[in-house]
C-alpha cells in the first residue's frame, strides 16, 4: 500500500496539488472566522449583523452544488478551481480596502461572504472530481488520507490562526492576509501539470438532477449519504445544545470549552494518519464501521459526564478526541470509496448532489435542536443529538458495506445488477 508521504515524495504534480488544497483549505476556515469577526469588531454590527454574513457564506452550500456538479462534469476543473481561487483572493482584497478608504459596509460584507461561499463551492466540488484524474487509482487512499489530514489540521489550526491575525493587526488587514493565501493556493493547483483528460461526453444527456440519480441506484452511495446527512442533522442538535449545557448550566469557562473541542481536531487528524494500515489489516467495510462506532458511539457519554468545571473538561476532551479519531479514518474512507465507486463521467454531479443533501440539513438541524433544548433542556437535548448520531451509523451496517474487503470491491462490474442502472443514471464511459 502506497503511504502519503511516499506519494508526496515521488509524485511532484500531486505535491503541488497537496501544497494548494492544504492553503485553500486553511484559507476557508479562517475566512469563517474573520468576517463574521469584521462585522463585529469593525463594524459593531451585533449578532444579528454576525449571523447575516456567515449565513451568507453558508447559503451557496444549498443553492449551487447541483448546478455547478453538473456544469463541472463535461469540463476541465484544474483550471476551474484556479479561477475560484482568484474569485476568492479578489473579493477577499475589497474588504481591506473598503476598510481604508472608509467605504466598508455590512451589506458589502455580506456580498463578499456569498461570493467566497460560491467560489469555495466550485472549487471543493471540482477536487473531488479532480483528484482521481491526477493520481493512478493504486494512489487514490494515500491521496486523500493526505488531503484528509491537512483538511484536518486546517480546522483545528484556522480558527485560532484567525484570531492571532485580527488580535495583531485587527480583523480587517487580516483579511487581506487571507487573500494572499488564495494566490498561493492558486498556484499550487495551477502547477499540477499533469494532463486532465477532458471529461467523457456520454451517450446521453445528463440533467441538473442526475447528481441526486447517480446516489438513489447505488447501494454504496446511498448509505453513505443517508449516514452524513443524519449524522450532520444530529451534530447540529448537539452542538447548538453543548454550549448551552457546558458553558451556560454547567459553568465551564469559553476558554476550556474551546480546548475540550479542539480535542475532536487532535483525534481526528490522527485518525487520518492510520485509517490505511487499519484497513489493510480488518478490511474496508470493517475498518469504515469501526470507525462510525467511535464517531458516533463516543458522544454518547457527553450528557453522563459529571464533576467539577476541570473534571467535565476533561471528559468532555477524552470524548472528543475518541470521536474525533473515528470520525478521520472514515472521512479517509469515504471520500475514497465514492470516488472508486462513481463513474468516473460523473464525480462532479454526484458530489453535487451529496454535498447538498449533506449541508441542507445544517439549518434544519440547528433548528431542531434550537427547539429540543427550549422543550426538554439543554441536557437532555445534547443526549438526543448524542443519540442521533449513534443511530446515523445504521445504514452503514448492511453486511455488503461489512464484508467489503478492498474499496476496488465497490465497483459494479458488468454482470452485477446494480451496473446496468448506475451506467444508465450517470452515461456511459
Amino acid at each position: 500500500m502506497v503511504t502519503s508521504s511516499s506519494l508526496l515524495a515521488r509524485n511532484r504534480d500531486f505535491r503541488w496539488y497537496w501544497s494548494g488544497h492544504t492553503i485553500s483549505v486553511l484559507g476557508a476556515q479562517v475566512t469563517a472566522v474573520a468576517l463574521p469577526l469584521v462585522a463585529s469588531v469593525t463594524l459593531d454590527a451585533g449578532a444579528a449583523g454576525v449571523a447575516t454574513v456567515a449565513t451568507a457564506g453558508h447559503l451557496p452550500n444549498l443553492l449551487l452544488p447541483l448546478l455547478v456538479g453538473h456544469w463541472l462534469d463535461r469540463r476541465r476543473r484544474r483550471r476551474v478551481m484556479v479561477a475560484a481561487d482568484l474569485v476568492r483572493a479578489a473579493a477577499l482584497a475589497v474588504v481591506p480596502v473598503a476598510f481604508l478608504t472608509g467605504a466598508l459596509s455590512l451589506p458589502l460584507l455580506v456580498t463578499v461572504a456569498l461570493v467566497v461561499g460560491a467560489a469555495t463551492v466550485v472549487f471543493d466540488v471540482g477536487g473531488f472530481a479532480y483528484l482521481p484524474t491526477l493520481v493512478d487509482e493504486a494512489d487514490l487512499p494515500a491521496a486523500n488520507r493526505a488531503t484528509q489530514g491537512s483538511s484536518t489540521a486546517a480546522q483545528v489550526a484556522g480558527p485560532g490562526l484567525a484570531g492571532a491575525l485580527s488580535q495583531l493587526g485587527g480583523p480587517a488587514p487580516a483579511v487581506a492576509l487571507d487573500a494572499a493565501s488564495y494566490l498561493a493556493s492558486a498556484l499550487g493547483v495551477g502547477r499540477a501539470r499533469r494532463p486532465e483528460p477532458l471529461p467523457p461526453g456520454g451517450t446521453k444527456r445528463a440533467g441538473v438532477l442526475d447528481g441526486l440519480r447517480v446516489i438513489a441506484v447505488n447501494p454504496w452511495l446511498r448509505a453513505m449519504t443517508a449516514h452524513a446527512t443524519l449524522y450532520n442533522a444530529a451534530a447540529q442538535i448537539l452542538t447548538v445544545n453543548l454550549v448551552i449545557w457546558a458553558v451556560t448550566d454547567r459553568g465551564l469557562s469559553a476558554g476550556l470549552f474551546g480546548l475540550a473541542l479542539s480535542a475532536a481536531g487532535v483525534g481526528a487528524f490522527l485518525g487520518t494518519l492510520g485509517s490505511l494500515p487499519v484497513a489493510r489489516h480488518l478490511g474496508y467495510g470493517r475498518t469504515f464501521v469501526a470507525a462510525l462506532a467511535l464517531s458516533t458511539g463516543t458522544p454518547l457519554l457527553i450528557a453522563t459526564l459529571s464533576g467539577s468545571t476541570v473534571t467535565l473538561a476533561v471528559g468532555l476532551a477524552a470524548v472528543q478526541f475518541v470521536s474525533g479519531v473515528g470520525l478521520g479514518v472514515a472521512n479517509v474512507l469515504s471520500v475514497t470509496l465514492r470516488q472508486i465507486v462513481i463513474p468516473r463521467d460523473a464525480l462532479a454531479r454526484s458530489n453535487g448532489g451529496y454535498r447538498l443533501l449533506i449541508f441542507g440539513v445544517l439549518p434544519l438541524g440547528a433548528a431542531t435542536g434550537g427547539v429540543l433544548g427550549q422543550a426538554l433542556g439543554s441536557r437532555a437535548a445534547v443526549a438526543a443529538g448524542a443519540v442521533g448520531l449513534a443511530l446515523s451509523t445504521i445504514p452503514m451496517l448492511t453486511r455488503r458495506i461489512r464484508t467489503l474487503r478492498r474499496p476496488e470491491g465497490a465497483r459494479p462490474t458488468l454482470d452485477d445488477p446494480l451496473a446496468p442502472a448506475a451506467t444508465e443514471a450517470s452515461g456511459a464511459r
